[in-house]
């Protein structure tokens, strides 16, 4: 049985861009629906960083207001929305070492892997999630509720994992998914049944077009009426023209995965359009049309999700960074026939580990591979798959340019709602180039990540840059802030002293733990050397 401490380190962010080293943090009580988990490691992302940034303003760290009896959140001890102090961390493995009386569907000794984003918990304008409103495992310890955990439509958030894989490796998962889920996200190619759509113009071929998925609601109006329904959302905006003007102010009025149709009907759109590449990656936002009269043929190009083809010519760009690594290795190891893939980058040493990591996965799986520095070796347009890493709207801009007709463009970098960047909606409508974003994962796609674990089709290790004790928290997060990580740092709670620590420093600093690195890359051997040196 585990000896549970009264008290352990813990990093909890206490205001905007505050944080502290809590080294006797109280470990919570463990109430009847609730469950105790002892953190086993815990990656670090970018998002920690926007929530440190954002603190009690951020969407996720507001109070939950449906889902959940909200009584019942006075008896969560690890609940602190607002203004409270909070322990971030979303990317943890745990093992459960108590469980309350109440809890019907974990035991002890389960080892979990957590997904962050319940969504069955409302805030105002986002998800409840672990490590936002509720604490997350930046500690040794943490308590989570089953009434969070388990969905009321069954939906589990805590995913059994055996223990085969190491922890680096399954604390890996999560940005995993993201990947994963980006390829995965199902798109809607007609309109949305029961949304409200908005009709700009005179467009034929409305009725035809709605006939199977018919909105709830048809406004119609000419372009001289769009300021008047400035504050208004639609789920679908069909416009006839190419007024640039019109078409900015249009992209504006879209919802929540809304989508905009342009029906040229022949004219030309004379200059970029700015489209808001923020809204694209986390309000699903979509852009379409046809160069002729019928709306119905804008959609049709639409396609079932991002996924890669059979024959498509893959670039990733920013592919030596950590997210860039997975969508390369992803595409690598995809299995989908003809594929030639390019990973790009503007940093030789970089680009180089890349290689180093790829090639022989590259080789093995019979797929061209291209490793390009962009700072001295121009892209040539064609492309037809294009994921873009670098939040930079030029750059997913410029993908644009390189993409040949009916290709994906994913725009998966980060890039704050909110920021435009100048398309060429005009090729986008007339190529058929499909642009999209996501954010997030869920659990299916968590499971399929585990499985290419468990399957041996992927090593999640190979995006582990450094590890680090709770000492070294601050050096981490600066590093990540300033992007000068050459992969993901993962966390281990329990090495309460160990400093910010790089695989390639290794041999220098932990020999015994170089030692069981294989060419480089963590092993469970190397995570068991570094733990056996707390004990």
């Amino acid at each position: 049985m585990t000896e549970i401490p009264a008290t352990q380190h813990a990093i909890q962010i206490t205001g905007v861009d505050e944080f502290i080293h809590n080294e006797s943090k109280a470990v919570d009580p463990v109430g009847p629906t609730q469950l105790l988990l002892k953190v086993e490691a815990c990656g670090i992302c970018f998002s920690d960083t926007k929530l440190l940034h954002a603190f009690d303003s951020h969407p996720r760290k507001a109070d939950v207001v449906s889902g959940i009896d909200l009584d019942a959140l006075a008896e969560i001890p690890s609940y602190h929305p607002g203004a409270a102090p909070v322990v971030p961390g979303h990317e943890p493995v745990a093992r459960i070492v108590a469980v309350g009386d109440q809890v019907t569907h974990f035991a002890v000794g389960d080892r979990v892997l957590v997904q962050a984003d319940w969504k069955h918990l409302k805030t105002p304008k986002s998800n409840g999630a672990f490590g936002y409103n509720f604490d997350g495992a930046l500690q040794e310890y943490v308590v989570v509720d089953e009434r969070c955990v388990v969905a009321p439509d069954g939906e589990k958030f805590l995913i059994h994992v055996s223990d085969g894989p190491s922890a680096a490796a399954v604390g890996l998962i999560e940005p995993w998914a993201t990947v994963e889920g980006s390829y995965a996200w199902a798109e809607r190619n007609h309109p949305k049944a029961g949304g409200r759509m908005l009709v700009v113009g005179d467009v034929a071929g409305i009725d035809e077009l709605t006939a199977t998925h018919t909105p709830a609601e048809v406004v119609r109006i000419d372009a001289s009426g769009i300021a008047g329904l400035e504050g208004q959302a639609f789920d679908d905006i069909v416009y006839r023209g190419s007024d640039v003007a019109a078409l900015e102010a249009l992209g504006g009025l879209l919802g929540m995965r809304g989508v905009l149709c342009v029906v040229l009907a022949g004219e030309v759109i004379e200059g970029p359009v700015k489209i808001d590449i923020g809204r694209v990656h986390y309000d699903f936002i979509r852009f379409c049309g046809t160069t002729g009269e019928d709306p119905a043929d804008g959609y049709a190009w639409i396609p079932a999700n991002g996924e890669i083809r059979e024959g498509d010519k893959v670039a990733i760009i920013g592919a030596a960074g950590p997210m860039g690594q997975m969508h390369t290795m992803r595409a690598l190891t995809s299995g989908i026939a003809g594929i030639t893939v390019a990973g790009t980058d503007l940093s030789d040493d970089r680009l180089a580990h890349l290689e180093s990591l790829t090639r022989p996965v590259a080789e093995k799986a019979g797929v061209e591979l291209t490793i390009i520095n962009t700072g001295t070796t121009k892209l040539e347009p064609g492309y037809t798959h294009l994921s873009c890493m670098v939040p930079v709207p030029a750059l997913v801009a410029q993908a644009v340019d390189l993409a040949a007709e009916g290709a994906i463009i994913n725009a998966f970098a980060g890039i704050p709602a909110g920021t435009t960047g100048e398309f060429d909606l005009q090729a986008i409508i007339e190529r058929r180039i499909f642009m999209l974003g996501t954010s997030g994962s869920d659990v299916s796609d968590m499971r399929t990540v585990l499985r290419k674990i468990e399957e041996g089709i992927i090593d999640t290790h190979i995006s582990l840059d450094a590890v680090t004790g709770m000492a070294g928290f601050r050096d981490a997060i600066e590093s990540v802030m300033n992007r000068t990580s050459g992969g993901k740092i993962m966390v281990f709670p329990s090495l309460h002293d160990l400093p910010l620590t790089r695989l390639v420093d290794m041999p220098e600093k932990l020999p015994e733990v170089a030692a069981k690195l294989n060419n480089g890359v963590w092993t469970k051997e190397a995570e068991e050397a570094l733990l056996a040196t707390a004990r």
